[in-house]
């Protein structure tokens, strides 16, 4: 018995190695010219990380690009108002990767002088910085032998040793840590983690595998068991619940004509202090197929929101739907041309000024309304047209509805 364990162990060894060296090879062949790897500043590696977290690289690239050429420095960054760097963040998604970068930036300006640390309790400590980008960092930037565990990292790893414990549970990912920092071979932690990176992306995908070209292929424990299609294991987390919003597209009359109402979000909470088409949860009555074109209980709630919020305009047609996925919420968006009606609104675009302000003492209070209908803070209000879009960090969706309003309205107008 003991002869045997010491040689699963001998031939567990022998894996390790053939791994290391082979993806190794692998990597300083094959790798992609991506922006963040043609330098080992810690900032851009930091960024690069935080862009990619839930985001694919086609996507990064330009971002990233954009990124650091408007917030060159982590100084830049720390120093840069909060709605320039939503807006160069605007359509990523995830916004709370920004807020937190930029927080975490004003960190190290504060207490590194701008540097990124390369002490691993330093980095921790950073916000939004968690197990995965500390080890990225420190590993790629400062070459130091700290694993880089990620879900791609967790699906090559399942595969190739066989693994079947399910990566969704906390234990499983300490365990993968221990192993992929057994893994780095000595002086090559940076290029190593890459090219685990590299190999889950490229090769060890998640749906049909190219093995006939990965460079471990030879010794997959999971290929040679048939198990590369299904594995990792991995327990599926709970569906995104459904809610149907209804929207309000609030065209301008007289001086405001030709723009929209926007509204920004409560300073916490999802998509905090980022802007919008003024919405509200649709009847539950109605259910999650509720608000259909022309659905009068779905205009009256909207008729009856616009009225609470202390906005004068009347839904008039409905003007398109659009969805969007959080991690928990499942948006379904129906949006409705509503006319400013003759009452002027308490809100003017140029003086950019808060709503509730200018209110007098005899109305009732703007609240915004959170996504269970319930008042939670004021808001502020904004007439825009199409313009003053570059002025305002919107969440994609809104993006998208606003472009595509202003792109019906010019084609009108030029005849199109």
């Amino acid at each position: 018995m003991a002869h045997d364990e010491e040689q699963r162990e001998i031939e567990r060894r022998e894996d390790m190695t053939f791994f290391s060296r082979y993806l190794l090879e692998w990597y300083h062949g094959q790798k992609r010219d991506l922006p963040w790897r043609r330098s080992r500043d810690p900032y851009h590696i930091w960024v690069s990380e935080i862009m990619l977290q839930q985001t694919r690289v086609d996507t990064v690239i330009p971002y990233f690009n954009r990124f650091i050429g408007k917030f060159p420095t982590i100084e830049s960054l720390a120093d840069a108002p909060e709605e320039e760097v939503l807006k160069c963040w605007e359509g990523l998604g995830y916004y709370s990767r920004a807020r937190n970068l930029q927080h975490a930036a004003r960190q190290v300006k504060e207490s590194y002088g701008g540097k990124v640390p390369d002490d691993r309790e330093a980095v921790f400590e950073l916000k939004g910085v968690g197990p995965y980008t500390a080890g990225a960092i420190l590993s790629i930037a400062f070459n130091q032998p700290e694993p880089a565990v990620d879900g791609n990292v967790m699906r090559v790893l399942s595969r190739f040793f066989l693994i079947e414990d399910d990566i969704a549970k906390a234990k499983t990912r300490v365990k993968m840590e221990v192993l992929a920092k057994e893994l780095i071979p000595s002086g090559e932690a940076s290029h190593f983690n890459q090219a685990l990176m590299e190999h889950g992306a490229l090769v060890c995908t998640p749906k049909s595998p190219h093995c006939l070209v990965c460079p471990v292929m030879e010794r997959c424990a999971g290929r040679l068991a048939g198990r590369e299609t299904s594995l990792p294991v991995k327990t599926k987390a709970k569906p995104p619940r459904p809610e149907t919003r209804l929207a309000a597209l609030v065209e301008g009359r007289g001086e405001h004509a030709g723009r929209v109402l926007i509204r920004q979000r409560p300073s916490s909470g999802l998509l905090a202090r980022m802007w919008e088409l003024p919405h509200w949860p649709a009847p539950e009555v109605l259910g999650a197929g509720a608000a259909r074109p022309g659905d009068a209980a779905a205009m009256d709630r909207l008729r009856r929101s616009l009225a609470e919020a202390g906005i004068a305009a009347r839904p008039e047609e409905h003007f398109m739907a659009a969805e969007h996925t959080f991690s928990h919420i499942h948006w379904t968006l129906q949006v409705y041309r509503c006319r400013e009606e003759e009452l002027p609104l308490p809100v003017a675009a140029e003086a950019r000024a808060p709503y509730a302000a200018q209110r007098t003492s005899s109305e009732a209070p703007e609240l915004f309304a959170d996504e269970s209908g319930q008042s939670a803070e004021r808001t502020e209000m904004r007439w825009i047209g199409r313009g003053d879009m570059a002025q305002y960090a919107f969440p994609n969706v809104f993006l998208k509805l606003l472009n595509a309003y202003f792109d019906e309205r010019d084609a009108a107008a030029s005849g199109g």
